[in-house]
This record gives structure tokens, C-alpha cells and sequence, in this order.
């Protein structure tokens, strides 16, 4: 779909705090459509990190569990140690066979007093360490741990660590960006972009309260610009309307929303700078795209500068009277817009009747591709253009009539199809596509109405 996604991915400034593995689990993206204008919205998250309460317990236990082994091993020693001297240590004197003592020889009864000594000063050392570890568990045990000591135990709760050169700050902004950019070529990629399967009952807007609105066009733009771009009145709730009875049809009336149209209190009536022929008209990001009186002289009028800018002749294409509709009224180029741009549908010398379609570029309004369908235009009432498929209309005054045929430009195949349709005021002139809203809008002998439509899945 060609969502103007002018997506304004609005990211507000964020800091990732969250260090390893847990700031990607934290990451999220969504996407969501705003149920006010219809535009996709992208937003980007990071959980925060949770802030530790106290100690955690098992990094405490594992501290608290070292130094109370080592203490333990020392005590063991030092009780050996203490056990052994009481003893007379490791003396190699003892009775003899007939109970008299046995007196060691004088030298080695000094190395003996020299070993008592020494292992004494052991004794005395081990016992200052194992009263400095003694002191060490003891300040652990009272002391609340620093944040540079904490760690993530097994419990799963979050604790913090000193960050090293691999963490580092960052900020995102999301700016705008067109969402047709995002989407591809071909229309039947795009979600719920499948063949349409029906079209329901017409929708009464309002009713034409003069002889000059007995034919005509109106619309809402599907894709409206945002921002400053879009002027003073310009929103997705605006309706356009041109009645195109008479010589010198220029006027373009805007309406501040669907109430104020149907109430028929306009907003601001637009004179166009050069005059508008039949109802092949459509209004398309911003812009009203038309076909200048007797030529095919295609214009673009910036709707929120009020001025043309730019204009191209359709090539080869017949203009007033030489491949209209059947219903006539110098319908012969037919300009539409759906989820791939913007498109003209007319014929040509070289077609000899039949319905051409063509993409246009829609700044400069050159052709970008066409193709030619088997369909010949002068025997259908209608046509539109929906997810790159043609439709026709078989009859304007037949109340109930069908769309006869489609056309997929990216197949380039066509072939029969007997979709109902009802003209129910039984002079349809104007029928033209919404895809943001996926209705049809016409213009049916004085009556504005919309159809509601459904499309099948995309294959």
C-alpha cells in the first residue's frame, strides 16, 4: 500500500542503560496503523534496567562462603599446629625397652629448640590472620554491598555492574519517511492487496442542488501530505468537489470535513487556473490532477500553494469525443490513483479503440510504463484503477450492473469477471478508487455516494 509513511517514526531520545545480553533482550520493535489518519506507525523500546534494592544474595553468599573457608582451613592448621607443640612437637625421644628415658645427644636436642621456636612464630601468625579474616566476615556480613560489587545472581534479578568500553550511550530519532518507499513495485505484495471480490450497496452523501452538478467529481486524497506541506486547510479529512456541467468548469470547492460537505457549507472555493474537462479528475498526495479543456494536456495543481506545477501532453491520446466512455461527455483520458501512483486510462490512434493504461510519474506526469488491454473503452461506462488492476464498469443507467472486466498490469493479462455493482440513480459519470479507505467513490445523477468494497487475499 502507498501509505505516505511520511511514517512519521516519531522515536523520542532514549539511553540504553542496560549492559550484555539484556539490553537485546530488552529491545523491541512494533508496528502499528493509526485508527485516526490511516498512517503506519513504528516504535522502538528498551525495557529498563531494574534497580537493585540491596545485596544481592548470591553474590554475598559467595563472598561470605570464600573467606569463611579459608578461615575454617586456618583454624584446622592452627589447631594442629597448637596440638603438636603441646605434644613436645615432633621429639624423636622416648622410653626405652626396660622404662628408662632416653636423653637425645645435645645437638640434636638444640635443633629441636630451634624447630619449637620457629613453629611457635608460625603459630603466632596464623592465629593475627585468623583474626583479621574473623574481622573481614564480620564486616560483610554488616556492610550493604556497592553497586560495583553486584553481580546478576541465579534468582534473575537485575544487578549492576561497572560498565567497560563495550556499553556505550544511545540515542535514537526516528524523522519521516515515505512509506511507499518501503513498499514494492508490484501491488499484490501488499497486505489485503488481492483481486476484488465485491462492492456493496451506494452510500448517499449529498445530493446536487443544481443542473450543474448533474455530473461531476468529488474525493478525499488517500495519501495528503503532512507537515507544512499541506497548507492552511489541507487534512485527510477534506473533501473535494467539482461540478463539471458548463464551458469554463474551474471552480474547485473544499470542505472542512464528510459533516460539512454533506451539509454543504464549503470551506473555501479554489478557482483553477485553466479550465477542467469531464470527470477524469482525481486528487493524489497533496495535488489535483486533471485534463485541460479540449487537449490532452495533462495539469498538476499544488493544492496548498494554489498554483500549477507542472504539465505534460498525454502522447497520442484522443481527446474530446474521440475515446469517451459510453456514456459520452468528452470522457476520453481518465486519470486514477491507487496503491502503486498515479495512472491515466484513455486510448490511442495505435490502440484503435481499445483502453490503454499508463503510470505516470506524478511530479513530472511523464509516462513511466504502458500497457494495452483487449477491452475496447467506448463500450464500457467506468473504470478504476485498484492494487494495479483495471476495472471497468459495464452500463452507467442499468441499476443493477457489474464490473465486466480486469486487467493486472503486472501480469499483463484480462479476462471476464461479473462483479454486481449498482447504479442506483441510474446515471453513474465518475467512479474512482479511495485506497486508504478502500471505497469507491462516484458521482451518480446528482448524487454523491461511496461504495464500500472487499478485496481477496494477495497471491
Amino acid at each position: 500500500m502507498w501509505l505516505q509513511l511520511s511514517v512519521t517514526v516519531f522515536l523520542s531520545s532514549f539511553v540504553l542503560t542496560s549492559y550484555g545480553q539484556d539490553a537485546e533482550r530488552g529491545a523491541s520493535l512494533g508496528r502499528s496503523i493509526s485508527p485516526r489518519d490511516g498512517r503506519c506507525q513504528y516504535t522502538f523500546t528498551v525495557a529498563a534496567p531494574a534497580e537493585p534494592t540491596g545485596c544481592p544474595p548470591a553474590a554475598a553468599a559467595d563472598q561470605m562462603e570464600g573467606v569463611l573457608s579459608r578461615l575454617g582451613l586456618l583454624e584446622a592448621l592452627v589447631s594442629r599446629l597448637v596440638g603438636g607443640q603441646r605434644g613436645g612437637g615432633t621429639s624423636r625421644t622416648g622410653p626405652r625397652a626396660d622404662g628408662s628415658e632416653q636423653v637425645p645427644p645435645q645437638g640434636e636436642k638444640n635443633q629441636l629448640q630451634r624447630d619449637k621456636e620457629q613453629l611457635s612464630g608460625r603459630v603466632q601468625e596464623l592465629l593475627r590472620l585468623v583474626e583479621q579474616l574473623g574481622a573481614e566476615a564480620e564486616t560483610l556480613r554488616q556492610k550493604p554491598c556497592r553497586p560495583d560489587q553486584a553481580d546478576h545472581g541465579p534468582s534473575g534479578k537485575a544487578a549492576l555492574r561497572a560498565p567497560d568500553s563495550s556499553y556505550q550511550e544511545m540515542k535514537a530519532e526516528v524523522t519521516e519517511v515515505p512509506a511507499s518507499s518501503l513498499l514494492p513495485e508490484g501491488g499484490h505484495n501488499i497486505t489485503g492487496c488481492g483481486e476484488l471480490v465485491s462492492v456493496g450497496e451506494p452510500l448517499l452523501h449529498r445530493k446536487a442542488d443544481s443542473i450543474t452538478g448533474k455530473y461531476g467529481v468529488w474525493f478525499q486524497d488517500p495519501e495528503p501530505p503532512q507537515g507544512p506541506a499541506r497548507g492552511p486547510l489541507y487534512t485527510n479529512r477534506t473533501v473535494w468537489r467539482i461540478d463539471t456541467v458548463g464551458k469554463d468548469v474551474r471552480q474547485l470547492f473544499a470542505y472542512e470535513d464528510a459533516g460539512q460537505f454533506s451539509r454543504g457549507f464549503p470551506l473555501k472555493v479554489l478557482v483553477l487556473p485553466e479550465p477542467v474537462e469531464s470527470t477524469g479528475a482525481t486528487l493524489y498526495r497533496g495535488a489535483l490532477y486533471y485534463q485541460r479543456r479540449r487537449s490532452r494536456t495533462l495539469l498538476r495543481y499544488d493544492l496548498a500553494s494554489e498554483t500549477l506545477t507542472a504539465r505534460r501532453d498525454l502522447p497520442h491520446a484522443g481527446f474530446h469525443g474521440q475515446h469517451p466512455y459510453s456514456w459520452g461527455g468528452y470522457t476520453d483520458i481518465d486519470l486514477a490513483a491507487d496503491e502503486l501512483g498515479l495512472w491515466a486510462i484513455y486510448s490511442t490512434p495505435r490502440a484503435m479503440g481499445a483502453i490503454v493504461v499508463s503510470q505516470l510519474d506524478p511530479q513530472s506526469l511523464a509516462v513511466r510504463r504502458s500497457w494495452t488491454t483487449g477491452v475496447r473503452k467506448n463500450t464500457v461506462a467506468n473504470a478504476f484503477m485498484a492494487c494495479g488492476r483495471l476495472y471497468t464498469v459495464a452500463s452507467y443507467s442499468v441499476a443493477n450492473t457489474t464490473l465486466n472486466h480486469v486487467y493486472d498490469t503486472t501480469t499483463g493479462l484480462g479476462r471476464a469477471i461479473a462483479v454486481p455493482f449498482r447504479n442506483k440513480y441510474r446515471y453513474n459519470s465518475m467512479v474512482d478508487y479511495n485506497h486508504a479507505q478502500r471505497k469507491l467513490f462516484a458521482w451518480d445523477n446528482h448524487h454523491m455516494t461511496s461504495y464500500d468494497i472487499t478485496l481477496g487475499r494477495s497471491r
